[in-house]
């Protein structure tokens, strides 16, 4: 997502009930935000609670900057998401944390066995070979993970001193063409190819960059706003129900393993 979701449309669910609908074979998909690049920030996780804990799934976080305090099997929690919902924040800074706990190599893992891999902003960006960072204070390459082929800019109408940057680099072959993306666009790839483009609002933009200055305009589909936002009274009782219950959180052995699945 070039941004928005929960951080920045709290008022608006399309694009979270779209990442939630990505896990079709779950019906209480399990989701994990990731709130590394805001460097663990209380906003973020409680707005992403306040989001998911009424939807129809099971929503936690981990935060790593705690792990001293709350340690958490990284390898086999994650590995039982059916989605993996990583935060904005700096893309430098999220990186720099992941590969020194070794969650580059666990993701991988984890995108390899099917599990969705979602994030707005530095969450977006990292999943590519590179991006444009404000972690310095000022637009900037980056590299990312490499999961993705290509660049990836976002929050294109947002912070629009990005695009420039963006295409500067591609022009000087600082970096490989790639995509950019307004706020409130998300981008889906099926594997590592790009599948559909979708929007959370009317008149939004994404952009293919090609060498050579050639870009292609991609037309989101506007995603459906539904009239509630809020899971069906089953739903909202299970989890009522499950609150008062449940004693603790997961540790290793309790974590139900996902079902094989096939990758798309």
């Amino acid at each position: 997502m070039g941004g928005g979701g929960f951080t920045m449309e709290p008022e608006n669910p399309a694009l979270d009930d779209y990442v939630l609908g990505l896990a079709q074979d779950a019906p209480l998909p399990r989701i994990c935000l990731l709130p590394t690049a805001s460097g663990d920030g209380e906003a973020q996780i409680r707005q992403f609670h306040a989001t998911f804990g009424s939807r129809s799934c099971e929503p936690m976080h981990i935060s790593l900057f705690r792990l001293g305090s709350h340690p958490v099997p990284l390898r086999e929690t994650l590995l039982a998401q059916d989605v993996i919902y990583v935060g904005g924040g700096s893309m430098l800074g999220l990186l720099a944390v992941w590969r020194a706990l070794g969650l580059d190599v666990i993701l991988r893992e984890a995108w390899e066995s099917g599990v969705v891999l979602a994030g707005l902003s530095a969450g977006a960006m990292c999943w590519f070979e590179w991006g444009i960072t404000k972690s310095l204070g000022h637009p900037a390459p980056s590299p990312g993970l490499g999961f993705l082929p290509g660049s990836m800019s976002v929050h294109m109408d947002g912070e629009p001193a990005r695009l420039p940057i963006c295409r500067q680099s591609i022009a000087d072959g600082t970096i490989p063409p790639g995509y950019a993306a307004d706020d409130g666009v998300a981008l889906l790839f099926r594997g590592t190819e790009l599948a559909e483009v979708v929007a959370s609002r009317p008149n939004r933009k994404a952009l293919r960059l090609g060498p050579d200055g050639v870009e292609e305009q991609l037309e989101p589909r506007l995603l459906a706003t539904p009239d509630r936002f809020g899971p069906t009274p089953e739903i909202a009782e299970y989890r009522r129900v499950r609150a008062l219950t449940a004693p603790q959180a997961p540790t290793a052995h309790q974590l139900r393993p996902r079902r094989p699945r096939r990758r798309p």
